[in-house]
């Protein structure tokens, strides 16, 4: 399988080997573009460039993907479920870079077990003005992940696949703000915001996803941080 782009970092992916039931995903990177998931699309100038790490493996319980739980006592986005990542620092080489650093440094992540197969074009949070490059991977060998700093992170879980089409833990989010998005209930976490969208982008363009009670809506607390790209 070849998968290509010539993005924001120029990354080029050659013969990168992923199982049979990643390769629908993989296979629509080189023609995806920002507007197929979200409306939210970086400005001309200007943004903060991060990086989130979408990582795909197969678990006890079949396929899954790599999510973490923030801390409660962080000043942004506490106690939110999200993917691996954050900022490109100046450190790092590029986005892909800043994605497995910060996966290491939040769970313990060893990088030398996990292949990236491609990216997701630039999106854009509003409210942090971050421009997100998320990137996907293949955990070929898996290895113990956990909550390396629990200032930062709370927890972190292999959510499977199964339980993220389920369309009994498939919901719209309302924000306090009046906002309604997607969202996620499996494992005793809600799921909602940028992570949300990116998880059911990523189930549509596999092809997993299933019809849902669209209608369904839960209500975030009052004091829920603003992450509602």
């Amino acid at each position: 399988m070849t998968v290509q782009r010539d993005a924001r970092w120029g990354w080029r992916f050659e013969d990168v080997e992923v199982p049979y039931w990643l390769q629908p995903l993989a296979q629509r990177l080189p023609t995806l573009r920002g507007e197929d998931l979200t409306r939210f699309l970086p400005p001309p100038e200007g943004g903060r460039a991060a990086a989130v790490l979408m990582l795909l493996g197969e678990g006890s319980d079949g396929p899954d993907v790599l999510i973490i739980e923030r801390s409660a006592d962080m000043r942004a986005h506490a106690g939110q479920p999200a993917l691996p990542g954050g900022a490109v620092d100046p450190g790092d080489v590029d986005a892909i870079a800043a994605a497995l650093r910060e996966a290491h440094e939040e769970t313990g992540l060893d990088s030398t077990g996990v292949d990236v197969f491609g990216l997701v074009p630039d999106l854009w949070v509003p409210v942090s003005g971050f421009v997100v490059t998320p990137v996907l991977a293949w955990w070929r060998d898996p290895t113990p992940v956990s909550a390396v700093d629990v200032t930062e992170v709370a927890s972190v879980h292999r959510i499977p696949i199964a339980e993220l089409v389920d369309p009994a833990n498939r919901t719209r989010v309302r924000h306090p703000s009046g906002y309604v998005g997607l969202g996620f209930a499996v494992r005793g976490l809600l799921v909602w915001g940028f992570t949300a969208g990116l998880l059911s982008g990523m189930l549509d363009l596999a092809r997993w996803s299933q019809p849902w009670d669209e209608s369904r809506i839960t209500d975030l607390e009052p004091d829920a941080t603003e992450d509602l790209a």
